[in-house]
């Protein structure tokens, strides 16, 4: 069973910073398409960033937070990493991390990790 799990959640002033992490276990994550979402108390679930897997590592980041998150990986890690830079109070929500077989229906979640924006 492949487990996944997040942290680097917390309490954040607005402007400031937080880095995600996300541990995928096995022997297949370099494999994974990556991807981070996240969900605000009624709002739906939405993406935030994902990574390819492969040499290319092909990004995509949300309009809404463009220019001020970076998403990467280390493979060697098996993790992947959300670096969250001028946070906003809208970027308020649980953050999740998803492992995605790539053509393919199978991911794997974590629980998330909460993230605070308040002053």
């Amino acid at each position: 069973q492949v487990q996944v799990l997040e942290s680097g959640g917390g309490l954040v002033q607005p402007g400031g910073s937080l880095r995600l992490s996300c541990v995928v276990s096995g022997s297949s994550f370099s494999s994974y398409t990556m991807g981070w979402y996240r969900q605000a108390p009624g709002k739906q679930r939405e993406l935030v960033a994902s990574i390819s897997s492969g040499g290319r590592l092909d990004t995509h980041y949300a309009d809404s937070v463009k220019d001020r998150v970076t998403i990467s990986r280390d493979n060697a890690k098996n993790t992947v990493y959300l670096q969250m830079n001028s946070l906003r109070p809208e970027d308020a929500a649980v953050y999740y991390c998803d492992a995605r077989i790539p053509t393919s229906v199978i991911h794997y979640w974590g629980q998330g990790t909460q993230v605070t924006v308040s002053s």
